[in-house]
């Protein structure tokens, strides 16, 4: 089967929708990213979505269940163990992760930071997990003072650093990541290190929009090294190059604005001509899931359902839409974490069936395998494709 020619996949950073059946494990029992944020809006307006049959898949407040979608839809269940962005991307790309990567709720042991002191010659500040925008908080001014970086992370496996930019210059924040992703393998070996530049004086600290992340590599080929060996491009926006450590990415555009996001997608679709467009939103799971603030993730949606009209223009005959999601992070819920839920999964193009539910899929690799079929590429290891069930005969 090869009768698309491209595939748009668009990630709406944490847009989760509804618990896992193993969420109590986590301690996300009763998580719903989407659905509360419709009940925080009292009826979310999405049309657009809602035209794809978003309102099919969940009762979202606001979103008919009762129109003919102009698309396929559904929602997929993570097969990997965890919950972060890593994880959720690897998944969709093919690769199901039997063990989650490590965390580190007491802060990171002895060998780890003596390790990374004696690499970056400098002491650090933290070592906790924090929330970021706290953390510069607490101890952004005896940073300025120091110039010891702060170290911290969360519920993710995650090794973030956190630096004023007019103490410790960029390129230099960004070699001490470097350091310490090369520090953090084997048994230590996280998901992310991640550069996370501040501004500001003390009491007025701002994060920049120059984090970066240093990922680890793929533990398997996923559907991006199989789209390239074949000679077919994939063109990678917003963090999906750092997740994939750069494999498998014939050309990428690090955005970090949802908007610009999008207005690279519509720039790259004028110029590619096969293979895979793969897209992250971060800014729903940045800015607004985490910080657990309901209002921003809801016009963040709006704003970017508004902008489907302009990828659908651009599109042609024979490409796929996909627009799906990597975990949850339900902004009502309890904590500033990720929250481990189903994705949907929304299908659109001419070549779509309409109206067709795909139902629940067992794994997010469900996707790799379809996108692989349906470019006429090589398989991955990983997951049951869907592309027979949702092309029109």
């Amino acid at each position: 089967m090869n009768k698309v020619k491209r595939v748009i996949l668009i990630v709406l950073d944490s847009a989760g929708i509804g618990a896992l059946p193993d969420a109590a494990d986590y301690g996300d029992e009763g998580a719903n990213t989407l659905l509360h944020i419709g009940e925080y809006f009292n009826g979310i307006d999405l049309p657009e979505m809602e035209k794809m049959g978003l309102g099919k898949i969940e009762r979202i407040p606001g979103l008919s269940p009762d129109i003919k979608a102009t698309g396929s839809y559904g929602k997929m269940a993570e097969a990997s163990r965890g919950k972060d962005t890593t994880t959720g991307h690897w998944e969709l790309a093919g690769i199901i992760l039997r063990e989650p990567f490590p965390t580190y709720p007491d802060g990171f042991p002895d060998e780890v930071i003596d390790a990374f002191r004696k690499e970056i010659r400098r002491d650090i500040l933290g070592n906790k997990p924090a929330s970021g925008t706290e953390i510069i908080k607490e101890l952004g001014e005896e940073h300025m003072k120091t110039g010891s970086p702060i170290v911290y992370t969360s519920a993710d496996s995650v090794f973030q650093v956190a630096a004023h930019e007019e103490i410790i210059a960029l390129d230099e924040l960004y070699d001490i990541c470097k350091k310490a992703r090369r520090i953090l393998t084997g048994e230590h070996g996280v998901g992310r290190v991640i550069a996370r530049p501040f501004i500001g004086s003390p009491g007025n600290f701002t994060r920049t929009k120059n984090r970066k992340d240093f990922s680890l590599e793929p533990v398997d080929v996923t559907m991006l090294d199989r789209i390239v060996e074949s000679g077919k491009t994939v063109y990678a926006v917003g963090k999906i190059s750092s997740i994939f450590a750069g494999k498998g990415i014939s050309k990428s555009n690090n955005t970090v604005d949802n908007m610009d996001t999008v207005d690279a997608v519509l720039e790259y679709l004028d110029e590619m001509e096969s293979g895979l467009l793969f897209a992250n939103l971060v800014e729903f799971d940045m800015i607004y899931g985490h910080r657990r603030n309901a209002r921003g993730y809801g016009e963040a949606l709006m704003d970017f359902d508004r902008r489907i009209p302009d990828i659908l223009a651009r599109m042609k005959d024979d490409d796929l839409l996909v627009i799906t999601a990597d975990h949850g992070c339900d902004p009502t819920y309890k904590g500033t974490d990720h929250t481990r839920e189903y994705v949907p999964i929304l299908l659109n193009g001419k070549m779509v069936k309409e109206d067709y539910n795909l139902g629940v899929r067992s794994s997010f690799s469900d996707l790799a395998a379809t996108i692989t079929e349906l470019l006429g590429v090589e398989e991955v290891k990983n997951g049951i494709s869907f592309a027979g069930d949702i092309l029109k005969s």
